[in-house]
């Protein structure tokens, strides 16, 4: 064990939560290598972390500075003060952040303290600011961030989460001053009251769509990947990301561990570059769950998915398959809740005595398939429910059908049991709706084709979050279902390479 070892106190924080997630600073400056060096040994070079919980970017970006202006300004306290007041800003998360990054950035919690690193501050705040702001309700919704009000509309003593930055329709107005580069790790998501209380809205979009207002020279940022593929109001941003070619530079992680240690993110965490002068192709690098790398230059648009394909390795595949113009599996699959029955009925059956649930089948009841028991724990359940209580597509009852768990890992390439629903039985919501077919045998074809290779590669390919909807099946085709489908046969039909079929093989598990 190495004797006086004192480790960086910034790399031993605990996160906020899953959403505010401090930024190791090896990370940071993996970030920081990601912009033009050059910019650290400019003496007016400006830069803004918008999102300030640590202090973690500014610090790391002024020890470049203090090495870079060296020759420029030789006199080290001159240096500091001139690196302190004119070229770094911040605006802090929470009043928490704020004091922890003055702490970090100044060495006081008070700019202008006795043991401020910078002697020329008046206030206590410097230039890393925070103000409690509040969110402005419309229709029990922010109108900025889309916080519930039911959620966040709470005692002045608590935390608002209605972050500064993006609470305001000029963000200029901050520090009326314009900035070279703005870089962070903002929030990712808070509670919009939705679904059973823990539904969250991603708000890290308003981050970047507000830092582009400021119209800096680089813009470079951490986020989820999930934006990529779906999430939550998420398709306007998706698609101003897919199409702006300044863009200059993503690194994509499949694993958030590779960047947060201990921390797992559904889908994975990415950085970028921003560069304001920059058109053209992005210069792409996906590190996989395995920790390979798969470098790529290209647009994020492609010709095959309105969504970005992270891995190229799927490019190949996925334009032989979309080549064909055959009708999306997604068709056949029901959107949430497909019958009207919320995912808690068995577990809190008091709140839906209307419905008639029973273990035992009765007359005039309908055989129900659902989960009971925590996150993590739960387990199927089947129940029976009055008939008169379907309200919702009620002929698809009649019929057959699959229900498809909507929630599994999305490090994993095996969904959990997939259920034969029979006629005169339905699902909760905790269930996608595959199908509806006239007869068991379509059904059992259907059924063995979701189970290949070929069919949960195209699932996995297009997952980004731990709940799959409707939308997850977008880039699977639909196939003749009074035929009997095997990998051998898709590969046949889709023309696969025998290194397409050995990447698929590799990464999809059997499944019995």
């Amino acid at each position: 064990m190495l004797k006086n070892y004192n480790p960086d106190v910034l790399s031993c924080l605990a996160n906020l939560s899953s959403d505010e997630v401090f930024t190791p600073p090896q990370l940071a400056n993996q970030i920081l290598d990601l912009l033009p060096q050059e910019l650290f040994k400019n003496k007016n070079t400006t830069f803004l972390d918008p999102c300030c919980k640590s202090g973690v970017f500014l610090r790391e970006i002024a020890k470049r500075l203090i090495k870079g202006l060296e020759k420029e300004i030789p006199n080290l306290q001159k240096r500091l003060n001139h690196i302190y007041t004119k070229q770094l800003f911040a605006i802090s998360i929470t009043e928490l952040t704020a004091l922890l990054s003055r702490r970090s950035v100044y060495c006081s919690k008070k700019a202008n303290g006795k043991y401020s690193i910078c002697s020329e501050f008046k206030t206590e705040y410097g230039n890393i600011l925070f103000k409690k702001i509040e969110h402005t309700w419309k229709n029990e919704k922010c109108i900025y961030c889309g916080a519930s009000q039911n959620e966040y509309d709470r005692d002045t003593s608590l935390e608002t989460h209605a972050y500064q930055f993006i609470h305001t329709l000029k963000p200029e107005e901050i520090f009326n001053m314009k900035f070279d580069v703005i870089v962070g790790n903002p929030p990712y998501q808070l509670n919009d009251g939705g679904g059973t209380g823990d539904s969250a809205k991603p708000i890290y979009q308003y981050f970047i769509q507000q830092a582009k207002k400021l119209n800096p020279r680089y813009l470079v940022m951490i986020i989820p990947s999930r934006w990529m593929k779906g999430g939550k109001g998420l398709d306007k941003f998706r698609k101003e990301m897919i199409l702006d070619t300044r863009i200059k530079k993503i690194y994509d992680f499949e694993n958030s561990k590779e960047c947060f240690s201990g921390l797992h993110i559904d889908g994975g965490v990415c950085y970028f570059l921003w560069d304001k002068t920059y058109n053209g192709k992005v210069d792409y690098c996906f590190i996989s769950m395995d920790g390979t790398k798969i470098n790529s230059v290209r647009y994020l648009k492609s010709n095959v998915t309105d969504t970005v394909i992270r891995d190229y390795r799927q490019i190949s595949i996925l334009e032989k398959v979309a080549k064909m113009k055959e009708e999306k599996f997604s068709s056949i699959v029901s959107a949430r809740n497909q019958y009207g029955f919320y995912a808690d009925l068995f577990n809190s059956p008091n709140k839906y005595l209307d419905v008639g649930l029973s273990l035992k089948a009765y007359n005039n009841s309908y055989k129900i398939y659902g989960v009971k028991g925590k996150k993590g724990g739960a387990t199927r359940v089947v129940g029976y429910v009055k008939k008169s209580s379907v309200l919702k597509n009620k002929k698809d009852v009649l019929l057959y059908k699959l229900f498809f768990s909507k929630a599994y890992m999305t490090t994993s390439t095996v969904p959990p049991e997939i259920i034969i629903g029979e006629p005169k039985s339905l699902s909760t919501e905790t269930f996608l709706q595959i199908g509806c077919f006239k007869t068991k045998e379509e059904t059992i074809k259907c059924l063995k084709y979701i189970k290949t290779k070929f069919f949960r590669a195209l699932l996995f390919y297009n997952r980004h979050s731990l709940n799959i909807s409707r939308e997850s099946f977008d880039l699977i085709p639909i196939q003749d279902f009074n035929k009997e489908w095997t990998d051998e046969k898709l590969y046949k039909k889709y023309g696969l390479t025998q290194d397409e079929i050995n990447y698929i093989e590799s990464m999809i598990k059997p499944m019995e």
